[in-house]
């Protein structure tokens, strides 16, 4: 070519185009490669191109879910070199997402190493592992069999499937997302053994209605559980393609600490990570929006799962601030359904309906091509058994046929004209090892011959007859949803529940502390429960009960003569469940209180401005009563104990009540409140009951109304839980007052091998007692007889309320 030279001028060429025709023309062919080859799902197996051609990848390499995981780089490899024209991120990306648990409800990609999490990216592919899932194998299964169609791939040069022939309904069960130019998709996974339900169904019944598989398919499954509130959306979209539902986190209430509660979140909406829980309470705690949050814990691990704490303040209703967290976070997500997916290379919004349709059709098509297959192959082979049977028969005839032939050839041609075979069943004939060809048997080749017979019959029925094709379908899924179906994660609720119209801090209202036989301590919503039923609870054996405010105070009394101040708006509020044999919601006193090494639990008081002083009783038999002074302490004295004494009892005493104490000698004394003078909180009290050395106090109470006493006599030699003893119930009214500081009188008498009480207890009408744990133990019939003996125990006895 020759050189232009410095003289010749430059010819100038200037083509004008239509800019709008190039802009319509450029656009369109980018908006169709996004849509057809990157963005959109196929309707049919609902994959895009690169989560089939990796599907498809893995099973042409050979890998499969009982062998070894493979570096992801070399799956990443195989797709971007033989298949995909993108680049790799776009493959790991793909496959990360089929290999993660919560964003598939069936995994189609098994991964071995940090796939990722909601709030965390995966890490690079050099790094991880991979294999197919079991649910891949299902998509792949029967690709060798002329299934589908293969297309070449980006340069020509190899042949992908354009769909696969995918066993369950993929779409469906783990829904999809994706942007394309001008529309995108966004649709929930669903549960496989209610979408192969709803299949079947519309595979026997094509004109079922909506309704009809919406029985089958109520609503999306997350592969994160939660709750979904808001069906008419659900229905919407599974009308029209297009609708919205509302996801709530599954939170339940729990006491972390014995003075603290915490909402617990355990699961989450789809695709929110409790990272972004956690920044947002934090962003809406430090803008003042939110109020009652102490502090927010992420214990989420591989074994528990997602557990994420949210700690509420005291003074604050958890149920008020967890309706905030639902309006201001995550906790509530959104989620719009758009079902747009590829039909035949063109992009449409279907409806539950629709899709189902789509994919039956396509295993119409899949199960037919298969059984044409077969049937063409099973032919196949009996016309070559056919041929090697003619062969077997003439054997000495074929074999000099053969040996007599100039070349392979004519040898061919001498076989077709001398036993009327075909032109295959000569080459296969010639092709056979001689060795082979006389160990066939004839009862064999029949034997396989009847059976070909029999499957090419099977399949040319099965082909002729559209109603076994949709059965052998509806059969194949029912066994996918028996092996791979799992039960439903997802709460599906027809509304919101109505909001509690609750203030976000508890109010002072009147309530009850209670306080049970196993150490726990609770309270109730209100006074009026325990009130209707004479003050007693259902719940346990009460040992307790201290009348105040759910705002307000009450005192805890030890063995050492120290009260405890406690605050009543930390403690568990008591469930409605009659007959439960703990304080069941309760949580243990002792946690509350911080007891010192050695000390012990006595009994709960109430300390308020308007209490009537306390009267405590000790083990060598002292009597003491004492104003609840309100001084800015959490813990005081409130009686100065000799060495070796110890409290026994404490109650509040107004002047008007009654004081009894009874000794494991079976003395029992009571006398007037008012014989008490009180004293200050540093005074040792006064004489109560007359003891005796080696004799002590068991029992001291303000005697309740229309009380009973409960006496249990056993030998001191026995061992402990060996004996329960004998048991005693007689009514208190039986029993005369006398003088404080007196011996009082007999109240149970000892059997031969008893020589002391082991238990006793001055208790409201109709007893209730309870043995380890807080087991119940039934109580005895009365006693009439105040100083009589006791009737043999069953159970061991540990408290009576």
């Amino acid at each position: 070519m020759a050189k232009r030279t410095a003289d010749e001028p430059i010819v100038e060429r200037i083509d004008d185009i239509d800019v709008t025709a190039e802009m319509q023309g450029s656009y369109l062919e980018y908006a169709y490669s996004v849509i057809y080859s990157r963005a959109l799902p196929d309707a049919r197996d609902g994959l895009k191109p690169v989560q089939r051609r990796i599907l498809f990848t893995m099973d042409d390499m050979g890998l499969r879910p009982d062998r070894g995981h493979v570096k992801s780089a070399r799956v990443v490899g195989e797709v971007m070199g033989r298949l995909h024209p993108h680049g790799d991120s776009a493959i790991y990306d793909a496959m990360v997402r089929m290999a993660q648990d919560f964003s598939l409800r069936l995994p189609l990609v098994d991964g071995h190493g940090n796939f990722g999490s909601l709030d965390d990216g995966p890490a690079a592919y050099r790094y991880t592992e991979a294999r197919p899932a079991s649910a891949a194998m299902l998509m792949t299964s029967g690709l060798e069999e002329d299934v589908v169609d293969f297309v070449a791939n980006y340069d020509g040069r190899e042949l992908e499937p354009a769909v696969l022939p995918a066993a369950f309904p993929q779409l469906l069960v783990n829904g999809a997302s994706g942007i394309a130019v001008g529309m995108s998709t966004n649709m929930p996974p669903h549960n496989l053994g209610e979408v192969i339900a709803a299949a079947r169904h519309l595979l026997t019944n094509p004109d079922a209605t909506l309704t009809e598989l919406m029985r089958f398919v109520p609503g999306p499954d997350l592969p994160t559980g939660g709750r979904i509130i808001g069906i008419d959306g659900i229905r919407d979209a599974y009308r029209d393609g297009r609708g919205s539902f509302r996801m709530r986190a599954t939170v339940r209430t729990e006491h972390v600490t014995a003075r603290r509660q915490a909402l617990v979140v355990t699961e989450l909406p789809f695709n929110v990570g409790p990272e972004r829980v956690i920044e947002r309470i934090k962003d809406l705690v430090q803008a003042k929006k939110l109020q009652g949050i102490a502090d927010v814990t992420d214990l989420s691990d591989g074994e528990r799962g997602l557990r994420l704490i949210i700690e509420v303040k005291a003074g604050f209703n958890p149920d008020a601030v967890l309706e905030h967290l639902y309006r201001s976070t995550p906790l509530e997500e959104q989620f719009s359904i758009n079902n747009v997916a590829l039909v035949q290379g063109r992009p449409e919004t279907l409806g539950l309906k629709e899709l189902l349709e789509v994919y039956i059709a396509h295993r119409i098509s899949v199960v037919t091509r298969r059984s044409r297959f077969r049937r063409t192959k099973a032919a196949d082979r009996l016309h070559l058994v056919e041929g090697v049977h003619i062969a077997i028969l003439n054997i000495d005839e074929v074999i000099q046929v053969i040996r007599t032939s100039d070349d392979a050839a004519a040898a061919r041609a001498r076989l077709m004209e001398v036993f009327d075979l075909s032109e295959t069943q000569a080459n296969y004939i010639l092709e056979m090892p001689l060795r082979r060809l006389t160990r066939l048997s004839t009862i064999e080749l029949e034997q396989e011959r009847d059976q070909l017979l029999r499957t090419i019959e099977e399949l040319d029925t099965l082909l002729g007859d559209e109603r076994r094709i949709r059965r052998l379908v509806a059969d194949e899924l029912a066994q996918v949803a028996t092996t791979h179906g799992t039960p439903r994660r997802t709460v599906l609720l027809e509304q919101a529940p109505e909001p509690v119209a609750t203030d976000l801090e508890v109010p002072d209202e009147p309530c009850l502390v209670l306080l049970s036989s196993t150490g726990l301590v609770a309270r109730t919503r209100s006074a009026e429960e325990l009130a209707r039923s004479g003050g007693r609870a259902r719940h346990d054996v009460i040992t307790g009960i201290v009348r105040t405010t759910s705002r307000g105070e009450f005192g805890v009394v030890t063995d050492r003569g120290r009260l405890v101040r406690a605050g009543v708006v930390s403690l568990p509020v008591l469930p409605d469940s009659a007959g439960s044999p703990v304080l069941r919601g309760g949580v243990p006193l002792a946690d509350i209180v911080g007891l010192e090494s050695g000390e012990s639990i006595v009994g709960i008081v109430d300390i308020g401005t308007d209490a009537a002083p306390l009267a405590l009783g000790t083990r060598r038999g002292v009597v003491k009563r004492v104003q609840p002074e309100q001084v800015n302490k959490p813990a005081w004295e409130v009686i100065t104990l000799a060495p070796g004494d110890a409290v026994v009892g404490v109650g509040n005493a107004p002047d008007g009540a009654e004081l009894a104490f009874v000794t494991d000698e079976a003395q029992l004394l009571h006398f007037a409140a008012s014989a008490v003078r009180p004293q200050g909180r540093a005074a040792g009290g006064m004489a109560g009951i007359a003891c005796d050395d080696g004799v002590s106090v068991i029992c001291f109470t303000v005697v309740p109304s229309d009380a009973e006493v409960i006496t249990i006599a056993g030998a001191r030699g026995a061992l402990p839980g060996a004996d329960p003893g004998t048991i005693k119930r007689t009514p208190f009214a039986l029993y005369p007052g006398k003088g404080r500081a007196t011996g009082g009188v007999r109240c149970h008498g000892f059997r031969k091998g008893e020589d002391h009480l082991t238990f006793a207890a001055i208790v409201p009408p109709q007893p209730r007692l309870a043995g380890p744990q807080g087991a119940p133990v039934e109580a005895p019939e009365q006693n009439p007889r105040r100083d009589g003996t006791g009737t043999p125990l069953q159970d061991v006895v540990e408290a009576a309320g």
